[in-house]
């Protein structure tokens, strides 16, 4: 789902289109805007009204997952995903999603999350260049190692997997080795400050139910991003990514208040160079 999105749509699109196919994208534009079809002219784009923004996220999320569950009736499995955000795997280890698929032994599927940040000296994105074959540094997030795949009957929510409170204490929290899912709102500075102009507007749009802080001051959310980035320590990929992995498995979220099963927003302080298959197997330009 997207609302003027438009870099980080043509970031999704290519990629998921080059490892789904074109015919299976389905984009939710929220709004009508012809520019989502020119983007993506081989998806199918389902335009919503935005008349209200009035619960926000739980509309959407309501919305989502009864579309999702539809979709569910023709595929196994349905991958969603905001727009920034790209769900790759280690190509030593996956050759392609179905066999990230034949490892899961529940009906939802979690991901390895980093934040992907564009920093100084980095050249400024082109048209058609993809961030992954571009950016290299990037931070491990709790907050966003999200649910991204389910099966019928499945509903993601906030982050994670709604399963009822008789199920919740003994749920799965099912994120396979070697899947992340990569963040890209750091990842373009131009356009972070377009997309930042959006977040605001929604953000303190009238009503109840908006999305948070990030959304209010979404460029204070974005320069604390940075210093962060800034004070961080190096450190090597493979003890990094370890270490994340054993933090959000042995320890996820269950809330009861909303009885979801997610990932806690561990923050990780150091930064990582990405390996270099990130680069070869997701980052060849579209040549838009």
């Amino acid at each position: 789902m997207v609302y003027k999105d438009y870099w980080a749509l043509s970031q999704w699109y290519t990629h998921y289109g080059r490892l789904v196919g074109f015919d299976s994208l389905y984009v939710v534009a929220h709004g009508q805007d012809a520019m989502i079809a020119e983007i993506c002219p081989k998806a199918n784009v389902i335009t919503i009204p935005r008349d209200s923004l009035e619960g926000f996220d739980r509309r959407r999320g309501q919305m989502l997952n009864s579309f999702a569950d539809g979709l569910g009736l023709s595929y196994d499995w349905v991958i969603r995903t905001d727009a920034d955000e790209l769900i790759c795997f280690d190509p030593a280890i996956y050759a392609c999603f179905e066999e990230v698929f034949d490892t899961a032994s529940s009906k939802a599927l979690f991901a390895l999350g980093l934040n992907i940040a564009e920093v100084i000296d980095e050249k400024v994105l082109k048209a058609g260049e993809m961030a992954l074959g571009h950016r290299s540094k990037a931070v491990f997030s709790g907050h966003y190692s999200k649910a991204w795949a389910s099966r019928r009957g499945t509903a993601l929510w906030r982050h994670g997997i709604w399963v009822g409170s008789r199920k919740l204490a003994t749920a799965q929290f099912d994120l396979p080795e070697g899947v992340y899912l990569m963040h890209l709102k750091y990842a373009n500075l131009e356009a972070l400050e377009i997309a930042n102009q959006h977040r605001t507007e929604v953000g303190n749009a009238k009503g109840k139910g908006l999305p948070g802080a990030a959304w209010k001051d979404p460029d204070r959310d974005a320069s604390r991003f940075y210093a962060s980035l800034a004070l961080y320590e190096d450190r090597a990929w493979a003890r990094a990514r370890d270490d994340a992995y054993t933090a959000i498995v042995a320890d996820p979220m269950r809330d009861e208040k909303e009885n979801v099963l997610r990932s806690k927003s561990k923050v990780f302080k150091f930064r990582v160079t990405l390996p270099s298959w990130f680069k070869t197997h997701f980052g060849a330009d579209s040549g838009v």
